[in-house]
């Protein structure tokens, strides 16, 4: 199979589709630009190191990254830094009419000055399975599409870009012809075009790949995590639940379970999801895992002295197109997320954790849900993912079982990330007045002494006919 730019009509056609209201000024220009593309999992991390330069004739402090328009939805967890200093910062990113994501730098670049920054983002959802369907133990190829120029707004000088595969396995990618053969170099898992010399802003060369990739496209499609914080019990109850698709190429045929349990005899490699192990905090417990139909015995739980392991199996392997929607749970130590801050509480936990996988996981959209104690104030909080991948958040309030007024809860929705940010952290800070932490103890002693009354007025109650 060969590829050519006129095969790939869909992808021309979006990146060069019509301009928008909105165009950037041509304030700068790439001098020198490196594009990596990894495709070592089962999401795309594109990395964009380049040296950019003002030519305007005023400090600027806004650089725009142009996002092929198909892409743009899929895209999230932009992270900007300065390549030659770590500690410059922060720079903030911003979604722009649907297809630039606007820089703003921690300090306006001079007329005629140059940085060098490195552009870290995600796309989800990229591939797709050539051929689409396969038998149970065939090996899975995926095909992904993109431009060997980046997408820039800018004029640039000089640029190459160079994609990474998970092995050498790689039997069509696009080749160039004539005086351009020699911009396309294969060695082992790695694919480069380029260099390529000055190219005007827009430009573009669409551009294929196809490759290997025996494991499974594991997307979640809306993870829902709920994190209780509880004072009087010491304890922070986490749930999660999961709806997880495979995104890789499907069944050609019926699951023969007869196959799937001999090769379990020599473990090949398989497009089939069949275990997820979640590591968690060390003195986790009282974990537990339940799917649509029930509680199911193949999962084993372990409480290690440095970290804790819950490991899962679906009661099915989960192969290309399959879901699995499924629940887990656990209980922490709040000693271990939750200290005293003069007359505050500060807490601290894990915006996203679920498992870990070498193939990685990618998480369409995640909600995640703190419930404070009730009575909880003036609650601020903090999320260290990129503000661009936030779409909402709030402090709301959430009654649960003898709630009077209800339960501070703490939402944050974000949208397109991926397992490279497990463990970021939420902070919340907020204050609990000591008559706060009494309102639950009063409510259940106040609703039992009222059980109780009620029961002893019930109970003096005649109910026979009296003899005269």
């Amino acid at each position: 199979m060969r590829f050519t730019s006129a095969a790939l009509p869909a992808l021309l056609l979006s990146l060069s589709s019509a301009a928008t209201a909105f165009t950037p000024s041509a304030a700068f220009k790439n001098v020198n630009l490196v594009h990596v593309v990894s495709a070592e999992k089962n999401y795309v991390k594109e990395v964009i190191n380049v040296v950019v330069e003002n030519i305007a004739g005023s400090p600027q402090d806004e650089y725009y990254l142009a996002i092929p328009s198909d892409k743009f939805a899929h895209v999230g967890g932009v992270e900007v830094k300065d390549r030659k200093d770590a500690a410059a910062g922060p720079f903030t990113t911003e979604s722009v009419d649907g297809e630039y994501i606007r820089i703003t730098l921690p300090t306006p670049l001079a007329a005629g000055a140059q940085q060098t920054l490195g552009i870290t983002y995600y796309v989800l959802g990229a591939y797709r399975p050539l051929p689409a369907l396969i038998a149970q133990d065939d090996k899975q190829y995926l095909v992904y599409d993109l431009s060997a120029y980046v997408p820039s707004a800018y004029e640039t000088l000089k640029q190459k870009t160079e994609i990474k595969f998970s092995n050498s396995d790689v039997p069509d990618y696009t080749k160039f012809e004539g005086k351009d053969k020699d911009l396309v170099q294969k060695q082992g898992a790695k694919l480069t075009y380029g260099p390529f010399e000055t190219q005007p802003a827009g430009a573009l060369r669409p551009v294929s790949v196809r490759f290997e990739f025996t494991k499974p496209v594991s997307h979640v499609q809306r993870l829902e995590r709920d994190i209780e914080v509880s004072h009087w019990g010491g304890n922070v109850a986490f749930e999660e639940r999961y709806h997880l698709v495979n995104h890789g190429a499907n069944l050609s045929a019926l699951f023969n379970r007869v196959k799937w349990a001999q090769s379990a005899y020599y473990n090949p490699q398989t497009f089939a999801l069949k275990e997820l192990r979640f590591p968690l905090r060390a003195g986790s417990e009282d974990a537990y895992y339940t799917d649509v139909i029930g509680n199911i015995s193949t999962s084993r739980f372990r409480n290690g002295k440095r970290e804790s392991l819950l490991e899962i199996k679906p009661r099915y392997p989960v192969f290309g197109g399959w879901t699995f929607p499924f629940t887990i749970g656990w209980n922490s130590d709040a000693a271990a997320f939750l200290r005293r801050l003069g007359g505050s509480y500060v807490l601290n936990v894990p915006f996203l954790e679920g498992p870990k996988q070498q193939e990685g996981v990618e998480y369409e959209t995640v909600r995640l849900q703190i419930l404070l104690p009730e009575g909880a104030e003036n609650v601020k909080f903090s999320a260290n993912i990129p503000s661009s991948s936030i779409a909402a958040s709030t402090v709301t309030l959430h009654k649960t079982f003898l709630d009077t007024k209800g339960r501070t809860a703490v939402i944050i929705e974000a949208r397109n990330l991926v397992d490279e940010f497990r463990d970021r952290e939420v902070i919340v800070t907020y204050d609990y007045s000591l008559l706060a932490s009494l309102r639950k103890p009063i409510v259940v002693f106040l609703s039992a002494m009222s059980l109780f009354v009620a029961a002893y007025v019930i109970g003096s109650v005649e109910l026979k006919f009296s003899k005269k």
